[in-house]
């Protein structure tokens, strides 16, 4: 006879294997519930509409347009008296009175002398030298020898060796013999063992030519617009000049022009401008100039007068410019988030403030139970409040005018037909009439909330909105950047 008995220790063993494999412990579970919510939020994403967001900045509508600009200013080159060695008095790039000290010259070397530069000094060479390291820019190399001309004239001005001598100066056409120079504008004295050049009229002293100091705005070329072949010469020298050397230029006025070529796009959009506000990227200084449009050689080119600020740029040929043109600032928004809305429109003559919370809204006439007329306190968000063309006349004071508003309210706030009040003159206003105001969706909440906008400038992609707008937008909400996929009051996340 067959055994049909089953092994029991058989049995208990297959079982324990698999619930080894498929055990139900908390584990499993906890990991079965989180896979099926992954599994169902990636087709509830795949399966959903995406809807970009914009996160809104601050600024103008674009950005101002950059140029190179070519410095012409009246200046001449110097030419040594006499041969000899040269001591320099005057700091590179700095303002000198007529009959101050340049430079000195004298047959023998004057021997240098060690001075030490205080701490303070030191730390204002540091700053320039990192303010100009972060501006460096390799494709401008010829800027590193007007830094280095500045950083110089800095050192001997720190050092004490740019003060005019204190010895007396004897003039060499001296009558009396006294000492004392017969001619108070003589160019030329002694000291010493140097002759002194002194400096015949007020100016800007620079010890370095270019070959743009004899021009002017209507010698000017195309070829003096390249940057590549410019080329700049240090006159310093520690070697004996010869009479007729070059030796320094002195810039005589203070009045001077910054050329830059123009598209034949910029020069129609800057033809009717007189005047025009410059920023400059050296330092981030603006400053005003007279604006007008000249040829060279077939070409246009703007010309920018100034009557001030030489002495900052006085090293610099040609300076990088910014044209202060897009002046209207304010939020920066796409085109494409722009929506309208209808609100009802009530005048602002029919509106109170509850007497407990202060809040504004309206009071509505209606009807109890019993039928009798009744007035209900309803608060309604304010999204407009714009003035009216002409003042009316106050309700409750005939004899006095008084500015009133339209106020635009929510439409959910009302129903159509409803009636009104006026506390003072209990005058009613029915409900229907509505207006219009332009606004977008703002997500800062994972919902759809429409915030009002108003527009200052706009091009073909943004607007430029107020910042100051009641109910309106702040920098850095986030609002939906295609809004006609969106519906107000959409959950979107």
């Amino acid at each position: 006879m067959p055994n049909n008995k089953k092994n029991p220790s058989k049995v208990p063993g297959f079982f324990a294997k698999i619930r080894k494999i498929f055990g139900l412990n908390i584990g499993t579970v906890m990991f079965g519930v989180l896979f099926l919510y992954m599994l169902f939020s990636a087709i509830l994403y795949l399966t959903s509409s995406h809807i970009d967001s914009y996160q809104v900045t601050s600024g103008p509508l674009s950005r101002n347009e950059t140029y190179t600009g070519l410095a012409i200013r009246e200046e001449s080159v110097n030419k040594a008296d006499s041969s000899g060695y040269v001591t320099y008095y005057a700091r590179e790039g700095n303002k000198i009175n007529a009959n101050g000290a340049v430079y000195g010259l004298s047959s023998t070397k004057v021997p240098e002398v060690q001075t030490e530069l205080s701490q303070e000094d030191l730390a204002k060479i540091r700053s320039d030298m990192l303010s100009f390291s972060k501006g460096f820019n390799p494709s401008k190399f010829n800027n590193t020898y007007s830094f280095k001309y500045q950083l110089e004239g800095n050192i001997l001005q720190y050092a004490g060796v740019t003060a005019e001598p204190s010895a007396a100066l004897t003039s060499e056409d001296s009558e009396d013999g006294s000492g004392a120079p017969a001619n108070s504008q003589a160019s030329v004295v002694t000291l010493g063992n140097q002759t002194i050049s002194k400096a015949k009229s007020d100016g800007i002293i620079l010890y370095s030519k270019d070959g743009y100091e004899g021009k002017s705005v209507d010698t000017v070329t195309t070829e003096d617009f390249d940057q590549n072949s410019y080329h700049e010469t240090d006159l310093k020298t520690q070697k004996p000049v010869k009479p007729g050397d070059d030796i320094y230029t002195i810039i005589t006025d203070e009045r001077w022009s910054l050329l830059i070529p123009l598209s034949d796009k910029q020069a129609v959009k800057l033809a009717d401008r007189s005047s025009i506000r410059v920023k400059f990227l050296k330092d981030g200084m603006t400053q005003s100039g007279d604006f007008s449009i000249i040829e060279i050689e077939g070409s246009k080119y703007g010309k920018i007068d100034f009557n001030k600020g030489l002495v900052r740029y006085a090293s610099d040929r040609f300076l990088e410019i910014e044209l202060v043109t897009n002046t209207v600032n304010g939020l920066k928004i796409p085109l494409s988030s722009i929506v309208t809305k209808e609100f009802y429109t009530i005048p602002s003559t029919f509106s109170t403030k509850n007497a407990d919370t202060q809040q504004e809204g309206f009071m509505v006439a209606d009807k109890n139970k019993d039928g009798k007329d009744v007035t209900t306190f309803v608060t309604a968000t304010i999204y407009a409040s714009i003035e009216d063309q002409k003042p009316k006349t106050s309700i409750d004071d005939d004899s006095k005018k008084e500015q009133t508003y339209t106020y635009y309210v929510d439409k959910g706030a009302f129903k159509e037909g409803d009636a009104i009040v006026n506390q003072k003159s209990q005058g009613k206003y029915i409900v229907g009439e509505t207006g219009i105001l332009e606004g977008v969706y703002c997500i800062n909440k994972g919902y759809a909330v429409f915030r009002r906008i108003e527009i200052l400038d706009q091009n073909e992609e943004y607007a430029i909105v107020s910042k100051a707008t009641s109910y309106g937008l702040a920098r850095y909400d986030h609002i939906v950047r295609n809004a006609d996929e969106v519906k107000e009051e959409d959950i979107l996340y």
